[in-house]
């Protein structure tokens, strides 16, 4: 496997990143590679990956921005209608 060494990495993003890696509990370096994988996506994996990669992807921006959900968001979302008549 190739090895990258990068200088100019500030020191906020590399306490994320090992932020980020504490809480997936795997290594710095395992957490940049799948950053890095994501990122550029993988064309030899198979389309039922995908699914994982995006919530994975999708975690990650939660964490980042700091975002915070509760049910209250969730509350009026469903359309509780009925539906429509049909005639048989």
């Amino acid at each position: 496997m190739t090895q990258i060494t990068l200088h100019t990495i500030k020191p906020m993003v590399i306490e994320k990143l090992q932020n980020l890696a504490q809480e997936h509990q795997q290594s710095l370096e395992e957490e940049i590679s799948v950053i890095l994988e994501n990122a550029v996506g993988n064309q030899e994996e198979s389309k039922g990956n995908t699914f994982w990669e995006g919530l994975l992807h999708f975690r990650q921006i939660i964490e980042s921005e700091e975002l915070i959900f509760t049910d209250d968001d969730f509350a009026n979302l469903r359309d509780r209608t009925v539906g429509r008549a049909i005639n048989l």
